[in-house]
């Protein structure tokens, strides 16, 4: 009798390593996306950036994603072209992004005027070629980087789905977020005097070294596929068609959940590109200690969501889970605002929240979606939560400038002057009041829907 050999992913140990892998690359993506995070007051001292010029080329990222709907493209393309094709192009995107990044900044190119400083120094001139050529690179990388997180996403499902899949995508949050958490923490470590930029250097290379890691595991996806005898085809489940994202947008479950996404997202990952700047002007920390507290955010993540991520695969609750994290959200934020409360507190608090509401979120897409049309939601949801993530480090920094007009890069330097935070940190306030509401509003649509949410997400 011949024997029936079991497919990869029914080998917890090849689920769990294939997690790993993907998971590396998602920590090299949110590293680099991270890594100029403690470095706002040098990048203002070093190439004379303003505030709004630090908001504008951090909100590049999300340029593609928001008005090119890339993010929606990439998971049309991811939902027909398959997991391989399609992350192997946005991963390499990515790296490419990131190193052009790193090139803006470089003394190659700001002070030995390199290749490109004249042709960007040709246009606009009110803003400097150094800001130009790092928002092109930062536009590229978030051309990448969304799409590449999509595929990520699809991958777990593909490895994991109908066992440890809410877990699985907790791990992987986690794993990731550690990337984060060495970004604000190695970032300010790697500054010398003569290296100043160092660290975004490293941050790039820390990239490529993702994509390496990524073909590797584009060799297990090509096995797992033979085994399964899988055809890179198209049948007619799988063509997408317009009304796809109609049908999405119709259902008001998977409304709500977006909504609530885009606002608990853009009232996070915008306030962490400013937080260690905050915690400089605020508190009196140094650059090191305010990253390292700022880290206290992604660290708590990397503890607590496979803790909920594991609650919610055997016992449920996704959506009450949702509704928690979206409130604790609100007191942070409320704290910053308005006490002078150490932030090693709200910074813990915060990454409770920050792990409640993805490990419940992004499973739940699963049970509202149909699998063959997981690539074409996740990319619709990250575009819509692009258009946050644009709008808000614009919003910050304008509301900075605005509010600390007398404040000049030399005073910074000097230490004879910092920033008020308040009312930047008080929109970030309404945003999460926002999502308390659409967290509530998807509760509610769920028990008529009769998706589940809060059921447990673990079949066998």
């Amino acid at each position: 009798m011949n024997e029936i050999k079991k497919a990869l992913n029914e080998s917890p140990a090849a689920r769990w390593g294939i997690l790993l892998l993907a998971s590396f690359t998602m920590a090299a993506n949110y590293y680099f996306y991270d890594a100029l995070s403690p470095l706002q007051q040098l990048l203002q001292e070093k190439l004379q950036f303003s505030a709004t010029n630090y908001g504008f080329l951090v909100s590049t990222y999300s340029i593609p994603n928001t008005f090119l709907c890339m993010a929606v493209i990439g998971g049309i393309i991811l939902d027909r072209l398959g997991i391989r094709r399609t992350g192997f192009s946005f991963v390499a995107m990515m790296t490419i992004g990131a190193l052009l990044t790193a090139y803006g900044a470089s003394d190659a190119f700001h002070v030995q005027h390199g290749i490109g400083y004249n042709f960007f120094n040709s246009f606009l001139t009110d803003y400097s070629p150094e800001l130009k050529m790092m928002s092109l690179g930062f536009f590229l990388f978030g051309l990448g980087a969304e799409t590449s997180i999509v595929v990520i996403n699809k991958i777990i499902v593909k490895w994991f789905n109908g066992k440890d899949i809410a877990f699985a995508f907790a791990v992987n949050l986690a794993i990731a977020r550690i990337g984060t958490a060495m970004a604000l923490i190695v970032s300010p470590k790697l500054v010398s005097e003569t290296q100043w930029n160092k660290p975004i250097w490293f941050a790039a290379f820390f990239m490529c070294l993702g994509f390496l890691v990524f073909l590797v595991y584009l060799m297990y996806d090509v096995k797992l596929d033979r085994q399964k005898q899988i055809k890179v085809s198209l049948d007619e489940t799988e063509v997408f068609k317009f009304s796809d994202i109609g049908n999405l947008l119709k259902n008001p479950s998977f409304v709500f959940i977006t909504l609530l996404c885009v606002t608990f997202y853009s009232a996070v990952f915008p306030f962490l590109k400013y937080a260690p700047n905050m915690m400089q002007n605020k508190f009196g920390f140094s650059a090191d200690m305010a990253g390292t507290i700022a880290s206290i955010l992604p660290f708590g993540t990397v503890i607590f969501t496979p803790i909920f991520g594991w609650l919610t695969d055997n016992k449920g609750y996704s959506a009450s889970v949702m509704i928690l994290g979206s409130a604790l959200l609100i007191l942070v934020h409320l704290t910053f605002t308005f006490t002078n409360i150490t932030p090693y507190v709200p910074m813990f608090v915060l990454g409770i929240a920050f792990s409640l509401v993805p490990a419940a979120m992004w499973p739940s897409v699963a049970k509202i979606v149909d699998t063959n049309k997981l690539g074409t939601a996740y990319g619709l949801m990250f575009s819509i939560q692009n258009l946050g993530l644009w709008a808000f480090p614009i919003l910050i920094g304008l509301v900075l400038d605005k509010t600390n007009s007398h404040i000049t890069p030399e005073m910074l330097e000097k230490g004879t002057a910092t920033y008020d935070y308040t009312y930047a940190i008080l929109m970030l306030v309404v945003l999460g009041c926002l999502g308390l509401l659409f967290a509530f509003l998807l509760r509610k649509a769920d028990k008529t829907s009769g998706y589940g949410l809060d059921l447990p997400n673990k079949t066998k």
